[in-house]
């Protein structure tokens, strides 16, 4: 279990967000009037099954996506008012997001994978940060190793260095363990929580494991577009 929920000051505060994809009569409602508060310091999970709408609320949040509708204000930024530049901009620095399928540059070993947002984000010690986000997650033996020369697991954790070097306000797992094994993947979610734990990121964890939304601190369930249930585990 986590640790117990600060007092709350707002990551996250959306009203009303909606997203739809198309245009005109052919337009698909995708998040349909999504209200949410996330405190500082945080650790929530996004639960819902394939189709749920939990992904398209997570690019929303995490600004990879504009919401069509709605205010929404992320790590004290005016997520609503930007544009895909502007978003990219406030991005960098506030938010880290860690994807199932890893996404690490095929052609740069661990190390320059994890120095890449450092730096974006004018960090000047950016190859002692990389090593030492590394050592970290147990890979400093690995450093100089190309992804393809990794396992699934191993990548994983080359993808949480990475996405926490910058000490961002906001870390994003989207389905952290689903491309790994069970033994492997409680491996990694146990890193995930205990690295988040160490830097003091909110984090927000979207998933379908039921185990894994239990060891948040709170569980938003998502059906058919809208939040249908916000309870604390």
């Amino acid at each position: 279990m986590a640790t117990p929920s600060p007092s709350f000051a707002p990551a996250i505060s959306a009203r009303n967000l909606t997203l739809d994809l198309g245009s005109g009569e052919s337009a698909v409602a995708i998040l349909k009037g999504i209200d949410l508060d996330v405190a500082a310091g945080e650790v929530l999970a996004l639960l819902g099954p394939s189709g749920s709408g939990k992904s398209s609320l997570m690019a929303v949040l995490s600004g990879l996506e504009r919401a069509t509708s709605g205010t929404l204000s992320v790590a004290g930024a005016d997520f609503a008012a930007l544009d895909e530049d502007g978003l990219a901009r406030a991005r960098r620095g506030r938010i880290g997001i860690v994807l199932q399928a890893f996404h690490l540059l095929p052609t740069m070993t661990a190390r320059e994978n994890v120095m890449t947002p450092l730096e974006l984000a004018g960090i000047d010690d950016a190859a002692a940060r990389a090593e030492a986000e590394l050592t970290a997650v147990g890979l400093r033996h690995r450093m100089d190793h190309y992804p393809a020369q990794l396992s699934g697991g191993e990548q994983q954790r080359v993808a949480i260095a990475r996405a926490l070097a910058p000490r961002p306000a906001l870390l994003f797992a989207d389905e952290p363990t689903g491309n790994l094994d069970a033994g492997t993947g409680g491996e990694i979610a146990d890193l995930l929580f205990a690295r988040r734990a160490e830097t003091g990121a909110t984090l927000i964890v979207i998933t379908h494991d039921e185990r894994l939304a239990e060891r948040c601190e709170r569980v938003v369930t998502l059906a058919d577009g809208r939040i249908a249930g916000d309870r604390r585990a």
